[in-house]
């Protein structure tokens, strides 16, 4: 096992990501969340957007996006993807490779509730990735959801959270003359032990 000290330090990678997380919090000057969703298409074809990771549990990293959209569609057809985060202010990365669980059961219903009204009632009424003639034709469609939805929406049944379980995770930082350090924790399946090694820069 490779020898690991200082912020790489840790027997569980799920903590020590939750660890890089707070301190991106405390220095990254906007969405220390913001992470790169990479999937591919029914051709193989890579697409990568950014997204808001919304919690790094114990076994997994959460996210929440219209399924209709581009990469709800290539997710449930896959059921992989990979993700990156980059904290500039930190000068790390963090990098995950893993399965895809659709969850939209209560924790959904928790996370939408918790968003503004106005963010409620735009999930209703953007339908994600397709053509849009005009922003005039959505702010139209919002007025039309506003009064029928009212000001307690539920969560529209196309809308809700993925689940990342990795089974790659490699955490990045920079070092001087670009001998950066890598260290990465790998597993065959979701139920067996990690691997961990450092890589050559």
């Amino acid at each position: 096992m490779a020898e690991r000290d200082g912020k790489f330090a840790g027997d569980n990678p799920f903590e020590i990501a939750k660890r890089w997380m707070a301190e991106a919090e405390e220095s990254e000057i906007n969405d220390p969340n913001a992470v790169a969703l990479a999937t591919v298409d029914e051709t193989g074809l890579p697409n990568v957007r950014m997204v808001l990771l919304k919690e790094i549990t114990d076994d997994s990293f959460w996210f929440y996006t219209n399924y209709n959209s581009a990469k709800g569609q290539e997710l449930a057809a896959s059921g992989k993807a990979a993700m990156v985060l980059h904290w500039k202010s930190l000068r790390r990365q963090l990098r995950i490779r893993g399965t895809v669980t659709r969850e939209d059961g209560p924790e959904a219903d928790a996370y939408y509730k918790s968003r503004s009204l106005k963010s409620r009632l735009g999930a209703w009424a953007s339908k994600q990735s397709q053509p849009l003639d005009s922003r005039a034709t959505l702010m139209a469609e919002v007025a039309k959801i506003t009064a029928a939805k009212g000001p307690n929406p539920p969560r529209p049944p196309f809308w809700g959270g993925f689940r990342v379980t990795p089974v790659e995770i490699e955490f990045w930082a920079d070092g001087a003359y670009r001998l950066h350090d890598r260290f990465v924790w790998r597993r065959e399946t979701p139920e067996t032990d990690w691997t961990i090694h450092r890589l050559n820069p």
